[in-house]
């Protein structure tokens, strides 16, 4: 760790755990209820898995981790996952049929949809060639003056 807002990790799915506990700190440290954190964990662990899984495909690389909690009215979460690897904007895939059939019998393809529908923002920029992904959620806490 390079400091508090910032982790760098090698993109394996071995370093889910250090992720979310770095994510998880965060979010006590503000006052996240149990559900809110429920939540962003799955939203996080879609993400980091889908990084360490494709985005440097058969090689292996970093992902940097950037999580803040937001000082604004009501108090948010943003967290930022960077890579190098191939350019990939999960954006641009069409929404998943979550109806019937295709949500049962078809495998894969939800995660972007389930993290859309947790964060209250989803957003790619492709940065001096790194995938920059940063999900926002605001955790309904007032500021305490």
């Amino acid at each position: 760790m390079e400091d508090e807002n910032k982790l760098v990790v090698d993109a394996t799915e071995e370093a889910l755990d250090d992720v979310e506990k770095y994510i998880e700190d965060k979010l006590d440290a503000a006052g996240c209820t149990n559900k809110q954190k429920i939540q962003i964990r799955l939203a996080i662990e879609e993400i980091f898995v889908n990084i360490a899984m494709y985005a440097y495909s058969p090689g292996m690389g970093k992902a940097e981790v950037i999580c803040e909690i937001l000082d604004e009215e009501p108090i948010a979460v943003m967290i930022k996952f960077i890579d190098s690897g191939k350019q990939f904007n999960p954006l641009e895939k069409e929404d998943a049929d979550t109806s019937g059939k295709m949500f049962i019998e078809r495998e894969g393809g939800f995660g972007i949809h389930l993290v859309k529908n947790i964060m209250d923002v989803v957003e790619y920029e492709y940065i001096e060639g790194k995938n920059v992904l940063t999900v926002k959620k605001d955790l309904n806490i007032k500021k305490v003056s």
